[in-house]
């Protein structure tokens, strides 16, 4: 569970301290999240080679189909218009965007680098 804790708060991997994320990122102002490339507190380092973070795409495209289709169902007994209702999922996707990116990156370092835990 202490896993699940640190993927949502985003903190490294390895001590469980240091912040992976120097920048929130906000879509609305145009700016993606910032990544630190070494963790402040233990030094371990996020990205391991060029390319790293590429199958965290895959991870962030399930998270988004995923919150599509969940608003898609709830959404169904409010909009009656197929316009309204692709105007509500394609702004609830912008408006998540930075927080998938960065959950899919959390996810896909925990799958890959999160296992061995030094206490």
């Amino acid at each position: 569970m202490s896993q699940f804790k640190d993927i949502l708060e985003e903190k490294c991997p390895k001590c469980g301290e240091g912040q992976v994320f120097a920048k929130k990122g906000n879509p609305l102002l145009f700016r993606m999240p910032a990544m630190n490339a070494n963790c402040p507190c233990c030094g371990h380092k996020f990205e391991k080679e060029t390319g790293y973070f590429f199958g965290s795409m895959y991870v962030s495209y399930g998270l988004t189909v995923a919150e599509m289709i969940s608003v898609f169902l709830v959404a169904q007994f409010f909009v009656k218009s197929f316009g309204g209702m692709m105007a509500i999922i394609a702004t609830l996707a912008v408006l998540l965007s930075t927080f998938n990116f960065r959950l899919s990156r959390m996810i896909w370092i925990y799958l890959l680098d999160g296992k061995n835990r030094q206490v």
